[in-house]
This record gives structure tokens, sequence and C-alpha cells, in this order.
């Protein structure tokens, strides 16, 4: 197939091509990418043939996934709570354990308005913009120590619509003294010599959104520490971790006087969210 005249490649034998090189599911994402097409082009119309220029762009495409490079960064666009997102290997893909966070946001806030929300390390800003969006008049912040994830961050900001003011800082540094009702995070929580991130799609995504410290636990730690001075009485602070590490967060959490602290899990089963309620001090 790979040395067919280009003519002679319809959708049907483009498909077959790739499927016995990579997951059939990423060979029809690649395969609309290239074609700019519903999903319901691919098999209405499995005899229409390809353009040279088209075939050869899937061939590369395919090739790359082979290789290991995740689907997201080849396509530019991962959907997250129903929008797509630009990413870019500037930032983190978008998945969907992350939406636990939004729908624990939602469960707490939803017809509450102006609720003062932060997203540290916003990355493609997914998490952000999607608070903006569902939370009635929500004035949400977004952070992130990296000037070129928040690129990504702003442009999918002004693509779907929605008011976030963006920072630059390494967690709350450039904050001043701002306070929040809610505080969301999915910090690094891999550990650092973790062997999955020689593995899969982590391979290709920014490690410093990926590890932190010898059991995964530095960027967490330091949130819980630090987010007492941020939150407002009775403000709530939510964030993602590793698989593992749900009691070890908890811990964290009651070590720095957080309240109603709980896990929630995420669609696998597995507790993917701890968090708690800040009373302030007495």
């Amino acid at each position: 197939m790979a040395g067919a005249d280009p003519d002679s490649v319809d959708i049907a034998g483009a498909l077959a091509w790739a499927r016995a090189r990579i997951d059939l599911m990423d060979a029809r994402v690649l395969l609309r990418h290239v074609l700019q097409c519903p999903a319901a082009r691919l098999v209405a119309w499995p005899e229409q043939r390809l353009a040279g220029d088209d075939w050869g762009a899937y061939r590369a495409l395919v090739e790359r996934r082979l290789a290991g490079e995740p689907v997201a960064y080849l396509t530019g666009e991962r959907e997250f709570f129903g929008r797509e997102f630009i990413v870019t290997p500037a930032v983190l893909i978008p998945r969907p354990d992350t939406e636990l966070l939004v729908e624990l946001a939602l469960a707490h806030f939803s017809g509450c308005k102006a609720v003062r929300v932060l997203d540290m390390g916003t990355g493609s800003g997914a998490l952000a913009i999607t608070l903006a969006l569902e939370l009635d008049e929500a004035d949400v912040s977004a952070l992130d120590c990296s000037r070129e994830a928040l690129w990504v961050a702003m442009a999918n900001a002004a693509r779907l619509g929605a008011s976030v003011s963006f920072v630059q800082s390494d967690w709350f540094t450039a904050l001043g003294e701002e306070r929040f009702d809610l505080i969301v995070a999915n910090p690094p929580y891999i550990a650092a010599a973790d062997p999955h991130l020689d593995q899969g799609d982590v391979r290709f995504e920014p490690p410093g959104a990926l590890a932190s410290g010898p059991a995964g636990l530095d960027d967490l730690q330091e949130i819980v520490m630090q987010a007492p001075a941020r939150l407002e009485n009775h403000g709530y602070l939510f964030l993602e971790h590793g698989y593992d590490q749900a009691a070890a967060v908890r811990g964290l959490l009651a070590d720095a006087g957080f309240a109603a602290i709980a896990s929630w899990k995420d669609i696998a089963g597995i507790e993917r969210v701890s968090g708690g309620r800040w009373l302030g001090r007495a």
C-alpha cells in the first residue's frame, strides 16, 4: 500500500493500511483530521478516493503515531467537557479524569453567582475555561509557570469566548493578597523515577507537568500548605492526584487544618480527587 498510486487509494484502503499499524480509533481520528470531515463520511463513502496530498499527509501522521506521538498533538485538539481545546507539546493533554474537578465545582457552587475561582497550573486552560463557562458569572483566574502554556490557554479562552484572567506564576507567588472561594488544581503528581514516564503518550508531554519529587507529592504538599492563606473562609480546595495518593493527600489536608475532607472516584472507580473546606482560623 505504501508504494501504491495515490489516485488508487480510497478511504477504506487508507484505513486498512493504517489499522495494520495503529489502533483503529486513532486511525479514524487522524483520517478525519486530514480530510476535515465528520465520522459519518468515513462510513458512508468508503470508496471515496484520497487526493495525493491527503494520502501523503495521512501516512506521515500514522507513522508519527506509530512512533508514539499522542493523537492530540498530531491533530492539535482534544475534547474536554464537551468542548474542543487546542493542545500543543507545551501543555499536558486534557484527560477525562480531570472532568471530575469540574463536576465537583458544579456540585458545590452551581447556582452561586460571581464565585471567585483559581485554577493552579492551568496548562491548556481546559479546567479554568470550562469553569468560567459553566459557573454563573464566575470570576476565574488561572496560573501557570510556563509562558508557552499560557499562550495556548489564552488562545483557547479567545476561541471559546471565556473570560479568564491568566497569570504567569510559580504556584501562588505572583498572586498578591487575592483570595478565592474555590481553588482547583491538577498539578504534577507522578514520582520522578516512575517508569511510566518513559512509556506511552507521556513521553511526549512536558516533564514539568508530570513529575513532582520522589513520591510525586511535592507540588501537592506545597499547594495544600499555601492554600489556606488564599481561600476565603468556608472556601474549597480540590486536587487531582495519582491512583494511590488519596490517603496521603487527605493527610496533607488534615495537617493543614481543612475540614470536610473527602476523596472522590473517577470514571474508572479510582480515588482521583481529594479536597476539603477551609473554615478559617479561630
